[in-house]
């Protein structure tokens, strides 16, 4: 169990068969850990923003019913914490015009185009400045990728078409990771990416941060009336919440994989911290879960002056930002801002 503290406004709770109460105004969560020791943690809701709980939580129907009351959404995931299962939150207000835009920009492509080149050209634009850094700290030389980075870049503003934009962010992504896999400690190799089921440690922590952010996202769509499901960039698919893997892209430099390398290079995360799963894959075990979460929070709630925005700021803010950015395109003139790495 991961309760937060002033510092951590979101809940992991991933401990087998626990079971959430409501006290007053506050969740008792009380269970055994892997050693057969009683563990028990209370929980203000009022240091409380969001509560992630794996599938073998067992919450209460007063539990549920204060985090509703509260509009304090819960986030559903497998057991290994690897699959998102849904979200349970409040109705909060109603967002019918907001919907109904949104329905209108899926259905023109026209007018989905732009915001998804912007979106795919800042997460270009981020994986080239994150790169150059990375390498710039290193001592590696990079200047081959950042020149067809900054390349694709500029064609990624302007695509003639869904397929091109596909086909470029794709392009940049391959001369990314290339790059950045060689930044990797030896003993943790990356050659490609492997999602379902992620097959080596790498592809494994990628997975896992894709996940939560994606999560996260997700939660604030909803919160904010968007429907999850319905992209710019991301085909639709039925149960994917394809909007919100449109939203994160130019978050996944500094987060997906930024995150990823400083838990190899900084030796966090060991082979010890992996298992293999019944789908053939490679996963993370409970320890290296916790390990990776408590890294990730600190991340996310870092905060930080952003020239973009000219103020400081977090992560976790630009997230809600990038929510009520798209929001606000769904009206003329349909601009996004989207989020760039100092």
């Amino acid at each position: 169990m991961h309760p937060p503290s002033h510092l951590m406004p979101s809940a992991w709770l991933t401990l087998p068969r626990a079971t959430v109460r409501l006290v007053s105004r506050r969740l008792d969560v009380s269970g055994v850990n892997e050693d057969d020791q009683k563990v028990s943690r209370q929980i203000p809701l009022r240091d409380l923003d969001r509560l992630i709980v794996t599938s073998g939580i067992t919450l209460t129907g007063p539990a549920l019913a204060a985090l509703m009351d509260e509009e304090i959404p819960v986030v559903h995931l497998n057991h290994s914490a690897t699959r998102f299962l849904g979200t349970t939150l409040s109705p909060g207000s109603h967002h019918a015009p907001a919907r109904l835009r949104q329905y209108e920009l899926t259905l023109s492509p026209a007018r989905s185009l732009p915001l998804a080149a912007q979106l795919i050209a800042a997460k270009i634009r981020n994986q080239r400045r994150l790169l150059q850094r990375l390498c710039n700290d290193r001592g590696h030389d990079s200047t081959t990728e950042l020149a067809r980075l900054n390349a694709l870049h500029q064609r990624a503003l302007h695509p003639g078409d869904a397929p091109e934009l596909l086909g470029l962010e794709g392009a940049a992504s391959a001369t990314y990771l290339s790059a950045w896999a060689r930044l990797l400690p030896s003993d943790f190799p990356f050659e490609k990416r492997s999602r379902r089921p992620p097959l080596n440690p790498v592809n494994a922590v990628l997975s896992f941060i894709s996940v939560v952010l994606t999560n996260e996202l997700t939660a604030l769509l909803h919160a904010h009336g968007l429907d999850p499901a319905l992209p710019v960039f991301h085909s639709p698919d039925s149960g994917r919440p394809s909007l919100a893997l449109d939203l994160i892209e130019p978050f996944r430099p500094v987060i997906v994989e930024a995150l990823t390398l400083d838990l190899f290079s900084r030796g966090m995360l060991q082979q010890q911290h992996f298992q293999p799963s019944e789908d053939g894959g490679i996963h993370l075990d409970p320890i290296g879960r916790q390990k990776l979460i408590l890294q990730y929070e600190k991340r996310v709630q870092r905060e930080f002056l952003s020239t973009q925005r000219q103020h400081r700021t977090s992560l976790r803010q630009q997230f809600d930002y990038a929510v009520t950015d798209f929001k606000s395109a769904l009206a003329p003139p349909h601009d996004l801002s989207p989020f760039l790495i100092n």
